[in-house]
């Protein structure tokens, strides 16, 4: 059975949530291929970056991760992801040499993920990374409009919604 002629679905492949996450995913995947060649990144690191190893929910623990260290549970409400996913992603980035997990000075029962120097080191090529990709995205679509788009973005990402 077709659908009925008057009936476009088109709109479902352009809607702007959807236009958004490719946006998202392209920006995530040309920072991971630039952290891959940046010759700054420690080479396991980058090697891992080159095979398609390190992901995009890796780059979670990178944007949130505060410098002075932060609770796993606080980690993962600041990315937006369940604890236990959280959990596995610390572990294989404390595995890589990116993290450690330490006492937490303030209560002995918890403990706070911090940046390696490794990690520090991937902090900076991660960066750089980003500045780069902006600024590629910049070139592309023009200055006029990148800056639109960026604070359109702002606004929406740090609004409460509207909608009931």
């Amino acid at each position: 059975m077709t659908a009925p002629p008057s009936l476009d679905d088109r709109w479902r492949q352009t809607h702007l949530g959807r236009l958004l996450g490719h946006a998202m995913r392209r920006f995530d995947a040309r920072v991971l291929q630039l952290m891959a060649r940046d010759v700054q990144v420690p080479l396991a690191l980058s090697n891992l970056a080159a095979r398609d190893q390190v992901s995009a929910a890796h780059i979670h623990i990178t944007r949130h991760l505060s410098l002075q260290g932060d609770r796993l549970t606080d980690l993962a409400e600041r990315a937006g992801m369940a604890k236990q996913s959280m959990a596995a992603l610390v572990e294989q980035c404390a595995a890589w040499g990116l993290v450690t997990r330490e006492p937490d000075p303030r209560d002995a029962r918890a403990r706070l993920v911090r940046f390696t120097p490794t990690g520090l080191a991937w902090l900076q090529a991660f960066r750089a990374a980003v500045a780069q990709a902006e600024g590629e995205f910049r070139a592309e679509v023009g200055e006029d409009v990148a800056t639109v788009v960026a604070l359109g973005l702002e606004a929406y990402a740090g609004g409460e919604g509207t909608a009931a």
